[in-house]
């Protein structure tokens, strides 16, 4: 049996917080918060370039802190594979109202499916752990696909109101359509294809595709 994948699953458990707060209820000060956002972004680049294999000392190395730093952050590779997750999803998901806010909703969709598509492949090197994780309940499994899904509702709804997208397809649907594309192009190894692919799937989602 696979293990599960939150872009599979329906029934899922609420993701644990972005940021944790030291005991006591209080903030975590200015540069305990820049460290734990430098180890994330660190941390997301190593394990992208090196297939999740870079160690957790060479995370903190290059993120310019001690080990011990890391490990009161991200006390397990779980935690900080678990941690890198949450921070992406949360952006993708908060990049559509300020797309929508600048552009056009046709074309905020379009960019976001980059954003999106981004975020798929950047999943790639933690998707090892994060399977193993979620299988054996040590990472929580996010409402991934409930949240993409809103997402895309979210734009399609604004293009609906201006005649710019169409009112008939169901933002499940238009998940569907992206997550075979990416895992289509992963499968053949064939990355250049996804830009051309998802301009198909936003002329699509025009009205005059009817």
């Amino acid at each position: 049996m696979s293990s599960p994948d939150p872009h599979a699953a329906s029934p899922a458990a609420p993701a644990a917080p972005a940021a944790s707060a030291p005991a006591g209820g209080r903030a975590p000060r200015a540069d305990a918060r820049r460290n734990r956002e430098r180890l994330l972004a660190v941390a997301r680049d190593a394990f992208a370039a090196t297939d999740g294999q870079a160690t957790l000392d060479a995370v903190a190395r290059e993120a310019g802190v001690g080990i011990g730093t890391l490990y009161r952050h991200f006390p397990t590779r779980e935690a900080l594979v678990e941690a890198i997750y949450a921070t992406e999803l949360d952006a993708v998901v908060d990049s559509a109202p300020a797309l929508l806010a600048q552009l056009p909703p046709e074309a905020a969709l379009r960019a976001w499916m980059d954003d999106y598509a981004a975020f798929f492949a950047a999943k790639r090197g933690i998707s090892e752990t994060l399977r193993a994780g979620w299988a054996s309940g040590t990472i929580a499994t996010p409402a991934t696909r409930e949240r993409i899904t809103a997402t895309i509702a979210l734009i399609l709804d604004a293009g609906a109101k201006t005649g710019t997208l169409r009112d008939d397809v169901p933002a499940e649907r238009v998940t569907m359509m992206l997550l075979g594309v990416f895992l289509s192009t992963r499968a053949g190894n064939d990355p250049d294809l996804t830009g051309p692919l998802l301009d198909l799937v936003a002329d699509a989602l025009r009205p005059a595709a009817r």
